[in-house]
């Protein structure tokens, strides 16, 4: 039997506060929100005219870097499983040889240009620990890696880089992307390679690399 109307009101006032506590309960239960989605862009961009790897990064939108004394001091956990395990230098990028170690339009060239397609997977040519990564004057963005040896290589011009300051990697491990950032023609990495640390003599990186048994 229908209800009389002057009994309806405190129903309807009932179902609506049961519906709006239902509606709440994920948050009422402690039902914890979904993870945001974290997009590749999230690491930045990267590339450069003349390589100077004294043009440093720029303040704005740097990751905090490290210094090579704490650096070398994370190498040593390196040491121990180093010897055993292959391989100890990669390649950095599966690309073709645009410019080498030499004199360009009347400066020297102080590493080597290597073209690939954009995207294409940058590995680290040694183990290593990242002194900084982010954005950098000329290259777009920049690594900065200190090998076992004490040596520093850069790399430059990448769309995405993956890795942070302080972080250990491996010589064939993923650490950025191909791209066409900063004062760049195409898309390419550009790799320097800097003798005992930042500030150190520039060495040939294919030299470097036929040392120890690989060609670009």
């Amino acid at each position: 039997m229908p209800l009389p109307p002057g009994r309806r009101g405190p129903l309807w006032l009932a179902a609506l506060v049961a519906g709006a506590l239902v509606a709440a309960s994920p948050t009422v239960l402690g039902t914890p929100p979904a993870d945001a989605a974290v997009d590749a862009s999230d690491y930045g961009l990267g590339m450069a005219p003349e390589y100077s790897v004294n043009d440093g990064l720029d303040d704005a939108g740097v990751r905090r870097g490290i210094t090579e004394a704490e650096a070398a001091a994370r190498l040593g956990e390196l040491a121990a499983s180093r010897a055993a395990r292959e391989p100890k230098t990669a390649l950095p990028v599966q690309g073709r040889l645009t410019t080498c170690f030499c004199m360009r339009w009347g400066q020297m060239h102080y590493g080597l240009d290597l073209a690939a397609p954009l995207g294409t997977r940058i590995v680290s040519a040694s183990d290593g620990v990242v002194l900084r990564a982010g954005r950098a004057r000329g290259y777009g963005n920049a690594i900065y890696i200190q090998d076992p040896d004490g040596n520093v290589h850069v790399y430059g011009h990448m769309r995405f880089y993956s890795v942070e300051a302080g972080q250990v990697v491996r010589a064939g491990e993923e650490i950025a992307k191909v791209g066409n950032e900063g004062f760049s023609t195409g898309p390419h990495l550009h790799w320097e390679v800097h003798s005992g640390g930042e500030d150190g003599r520039p060495l040939d990186p294919e030299k470097w690399l036929n040392e120890r048994g690989l060609a670009v």
